[in-house]
């Protein structure tokens, strides 16, 4: 047996965004989901919109890519138990959302701040494949509601281009501004 390391040693995750890694991936949503759309520009960096692009950006990645496709997105709050921690979690992958939507429009499941949900990831690149399955309904463990009452998210920030973890902004987004009134 080898003592380089402890048995029980885990690598920390340091982000704050949970993303699929190989094999089965277990969370519990902890917030209600902002949805919008989004593309990346050439620095890498992402322009989400709460209301769909009136035109398809032109940008190219790399000279190996096609120019970059506006996809749907949605973001939440989630308690990932691979990390132990509170993060956000994006997704645009289209059959993982349907697989969401199909439980929230279920009688038997509804909310699913009520259960886990594991995510199975196999395959790399365009060979990727997600499976979606509920886990029985289960009370939140404390640690991770204790986690998620001691950190501010505010996802909306997510729409401005700015951090969502700790603090509040006074800038709002356009669609939450209230309508002025036309003169």
């Amino acid at each position: 047996m080898n003592d380089f390391l402890p048995s029980e040693y885990k690598i920390p995750d340091s982000s704050n965004y949970l993303r699929f890694k190989d094999g089965e991936n277990t969370f519990r949503v902890l917030s209600s989901a902002i949805t919008g759309y989004e593309y990346w520009t050439e620095d890498k960096k992402p322009i989400r919109s709460p209301k769909p692009f009136l035109k398809t950006p032109n940008i190219k990645l790399d000279k190996d890519e096609h120019a970059t496709k506006i996809k749907h997105f949605w973001a939440f709050i989630v308690w990932n138990y691979k990390a132990e921690k509170v993060q956000i979690l994006e997704i645009t992958q289209s059959t993982i959302q349907g697989a969401i939507k199909s439980l929230v429009d279920n009688k038997n499941w509804g909310d699913p701040k009520e259960f886990d949900i594991t995510v199975s990831r196999t395959g790399d690149g365009f060979d990727t494949e997600y499976s979606t399955m509920p886990n029985p309904k289960a009370t939140l463990p404390p640690e991770a509601t204790q986690a998620f009452l001691s950190v501010k998210i505010d996802l909306t920030r997510l729409y401005l281009g700015e951090d969502p973890f700790g603090g509040e902004t006074d800038k709002k987004p356009d669609f939450l501004k209230p309508d002025e009134p036309s003169e």
